[in-house]
């Protein structure tokens, strides 16, 4: 039988190894991560392979030569340029024009599986199959393409690298595929072509035989650091078959031909010791930890679950944990590696250096003696997994967000912007947003662009000017209303929207492939300072978009509650403008008070309902620091929940007609009280995911009347499609003043519902498998998939089960026909989740 591999990948996740090394010639163990797929192939029969590179090819060529040394008929094609997954085959076929005229395997080049594949290929022809995907069962899916099957294993839907609210299963695609040769015939000859993204959905569209087969056994894909770390531990726990790896030293310990162990060293299994490896007097080694051959392990140094490629040398009493060393480095003496450490290939540690965790250095770089690395050398910081998260990138400030990871990460948006754009920064009032401002400001002129700094602004008026000034994009930096320590730093595109997933990923790219643009001197972007411009522009459009005269007509009072934040610059002046009498709270800013604890934050709304009563104001209002969210008072200080004043504003928006007819978009969460209002006033009902983003994007859509959260968040499109609590405040009173009402008669004029909400703590990798088995068993009541799994209960009652997209829980919300019973079936769901996530 016949097989492509896969190998022209450059891996970019694995530098700096990968700078000196294509991503299948990466030892794992015993052999190259190719050597492991090749026995496996001979292993299943395959005798004919044709690996198909293009990133450092001739690396493999003269490493592997003809493969008569593993066994198999080795062919090269070498791609002129990258053509994607099935560009790679196609032009692998017009190379080697034998792959047309029978069934053959395609397999990746940097995975380790021991599947059965001839049971795949038997599968793939017993069903007459046009192609099949081998399909495993992971812990986290959001890595991979996700499959669903009916029940005779033919593809019924799958998702490319979803979002957790798009997971609808755990069985994800291996990219190892039977294909028959009339497929090839789909491919466009010499043109970036993929299988996932491009044939395979348009052969499911059209209704081809394209099956799934769920293979037993281990897989993984060696494409991170932590990967490479697991697959080398699976292999000397022999949680995978890749035959023998050595010689049994001793329980745990394999070793090769020439290797000597002193007898004082201690050992702690799993170990593999490579050919000529070197382990002298004093060591000790716990694994799981690789020693590849011709490395010497000097006196009392200490190695625990780390991987030693060839030619190493540690020094003595040099200590490392959870560290990669490449070919031919050294590591003095007394010198300390920390966890998720790497150095490339001939790096010189200096005796005494101590290298901090997740530093990457590369190759033929040297740490002088004694010195301490706490960022890598050149290139920058590789630390995290993952940037973005639900409030853009967050993190603890001075611990995980320091300056030089600002200027890091200032210089990677600016990589993803064109040269010569302007960037619109600023702040909110606390010190520390203030320090990973500079920061950030300093890198991103790095790479060519110009910074527009705008001081300390609320976030509506940031995104606001953005979008005015067509820039390239925006950064609000602030401190967590939630956490003292944490620091958020939004982005927004140039429309002043948050960044699209793909953005973010592109972004992430850059900052962990560390692979920024630097231009050169004349070309380092402007730096400039703006006060009051943003604020301006923001306020005369403000204006415009309201019927200024109602507002000033109904002559209101009202109690506002500034938080201490940056509001309290650009509101008063507009309402002054619009006759609102106003009794001022927390105007002052104050960085002491940006971020409350809960207790704090509902005394300081006791504080506004007994004031906005005791004055006789129409209503008090809380403006969260940000300027986005809003927390509603009536005139007897009654405090309306967040879905009550959803409602409110929904309700008086649409009663006028020229707001009818359009969209109104509102997260799965909400009560089923929004159709009713819907169907009453002809407009059609938008249900999203429970996301910010989710909300702006539909707010972006030509028809959108108004979106919110449920949360006090409100977003008035034709003002601009962002979250905007001001915007949400003064048409509010607009809206009082046009249709002659209060706050208080139209929260008593809506009908009541009955929410309940629970979060449950869940694994990340049991999330895949818990909504998968909600859905499976649930299949008859799914309402969406959009944000996890939404069950229709009964006509009335729902509960929608959302991963949270950020930490390892799951948000239960429930809807009841009375109190009890939301809770009740809160409380049924969240045991459900409990139960399954063991």
């Amino acid at each position: 039988m016949k097989a492509v591999v896969m190998a022209g990948g450059e891996g970019s996740r694995l530098r700096p190894l990968t700078l000196h090394h294509p991503k299948p010639m990466i030892p794992l163990v015993n052999r190259v991560v190719t050597a492991h797929i090749a026995t496996l192939l001979r292993r299943n029969q395959f005798t004919d392979v044709v690996a198909a590179l293009q990133y450092r090819a001739e690396d493999m060529q003269n490493y592997f030569g003809d493969g008569h040394g593993l066994g198999v008929n080795l062919h090269y094609s070498i791609e002129p340029r990258p053509l994607g997954t099935a560009g790679a085959v196609k032009y692998a076929q017009q190379q080697h024009p034998v792959l047309g005229q029978e069934v053959f395997l395609v397999m990746s080049g940097d995975a380790l599986t021991d599947f059965n594949l001839k049971q795949v290929v038997e599968f793939h022809k017993r069903v007459g199959a046009l192609a099949t995907l081998t399909l495993t069962r992971v812990s986290n899916p959001l890595e991979y393409g996700v499959i669903t099957l009916d029940g005779e294993g033919r593809i019924q839907e799958f998702i490319e690298k979803p979002s957790w609210g798009q997971v609808i299963s755990d069985t994800v695609n291996t990219g190892i595929y039977v294909l028959s040769p009339e497929l090839l015939d789909e491919i466009k000859p010499d043109t970036p072509v993929d299988f996932s993204r491009d044939v395979f959905p348009k052969l499911l569209d059209r209704g081809a035989p394209l099956y799934g087969y769920v293979a037993e056994g281990y897989w993984t894909d060696v494409g991170t650091f932590d990967e490479y770390h697991k697959a080398s531990a699976d292999i000397l726990n022999g949680k995978v078959n890749v035959g023998p790896i050595g010689q049994v030293y001793r329980a745990g310990i394999y070793v090769e031909e020439d290797v000597q162990i002193a007898d004082d060293a201690e050992l702690y299994p799993p170990i593999f010791v490579g050919r000529g490896a070197r382990i002298r007097s004093g060591a000790v080694i716990h694994g799981p930890t690789v020693i590849r051959p011709n490395t010497v392990v000097d006196n009392r140094a200490h190695i625990d679950r780390s991987i030693l490629w060839q030619n190493v040398y540690i020094g003595q009493a040099a200590e490392l944990r959870g560290a990669i060393i490449g070919t031919r480095s050294s590591v003095g003496a007394r010198s300390v590696i920390f966890e998720g450490a790497v150095l490339a290939d001939q790096v010189t540690v200096g005796e005494g250096a101590v290298i901090h965790p997740n530093v990457k250095v590369w190759p033929q770089k040297r740490v002088e003696a004694g010195a301490t690395l706490r960022s890598s050398l050149i290139w920058g910081s590789q630390a995290r997994r993952t940037l973005f998260g639900r409030y853009g990138v967050t993190g603890l400030v001075n611990v995980d967000l320091t300056p030089e990871f600002a200027t890091r990460l200032g210089a990677a948006f600016g990589a993803s912007l064109p040269k010569n754009q302007v960037v619109i920064i600023n702040r909110d009032p606390h010190r520390s947003p203030r320090m990973i401002k500079r920061a950030m400001i300093s890198g991103l002129p790095s790479a060519g662009v110009d910074v527009l700094d705008i001081k300390t602004a609320p976030i509506p008026v940031a995104r606001y000017f953005t979008r005015a000034r067509r820039a390239g994009g925006g950064i609000h930096v602030r401190l967590s209303p939630y956490d003292p320590r944490t620091v958020d730093i939004r982005f927004f595109s140039s429309d002043g929207l948050n960044l699209s997933k793909t953005t973010e990923r592109a972004i992430e790219n850059t900052f962990f492939r560390e692979d920024y643009r630097r231009v050169y001197l004349d070309e380092i972007g402007r730096i400039e300072e703006m006060d009051g411009a943003a604020e301006k522009t923001y306020s005369d459009d403000f204006i415009k978009t309201l019927d200024a005269a109602a507002i000033a007509n109904r002559r209101f009072q009202v109690v506002i509650d500034y938080a201490n934040g940056p509001a309290s610059g650009v509101l008063p002046s507009l309402l002054n403008r619009l006759n609102v009498d106003v009794v001022a709270l927390n105007e002052r800013l104050d960085e002491t008070k940006i971020s409350l604890e809960q207790q704090e934050f509902q005394r300081a709304l006791d504080r506004l309902a007994a004031i906005t009563a005791a004055v006789g104001a129409q209503l008090g209002v809380r403006i969260d620091v940000g300027g986005e969210r809003i927390w509603l008072v009536d005139q007897k200080g009654t405090k309306v929940s967040g879905g009550m004043a959803a409602a409110v504003l929904t309700e008086l928006t649409l009663r006028d007609e020229a707001m009818r007819g359009g969209t109104l978009a509102l997260p799965l969460s909400m009560p089923n009280l929004f159709e009713r209002i819907a169907e009453k006033y002809n407009i059609h009902l938008l249900r999203v995911k429970n996301d910010h983003q989710a909300l702006m994007e539909a707010a972006k859509e030509p028809d959108a009347r108004l979106a919110l959260s449920g949360a006090g968040d409100f977003i008035f499109p034709a003002f601009q499609p962002a979250i905007d609590g001001m915007m949400a405040l003064v048409k509010l009173l607009e809206l009082l003043a046009v249709h002659q009402t209060t706050l208080l008669e139209t929260v008593r004029g809506m009908p009541s519902f009955y929410l309940a909400q629970r979060r449950v703590y869940c694994a990340w990798e049991h999330k895949g498998t818990v909504l998968r088995v909600l859905n499976e068993q649930n299949h008859e009541r799914v309402i969406s998939n959009a944000d996890g799994v939404k069950l229709k209960l009964n006509p009335t009652d729902w509960v929608l089960i959302a991963p949270d997209p950020d930490g390892p829980f799951f948000h239960i919300h429930a809807e009841g026909s009375t109190r009890e019973v939301a809770n009740t079936n809160a409380d049924r769901y969240a045991r459900i989740v409990e139960g399954l996530r063991t």
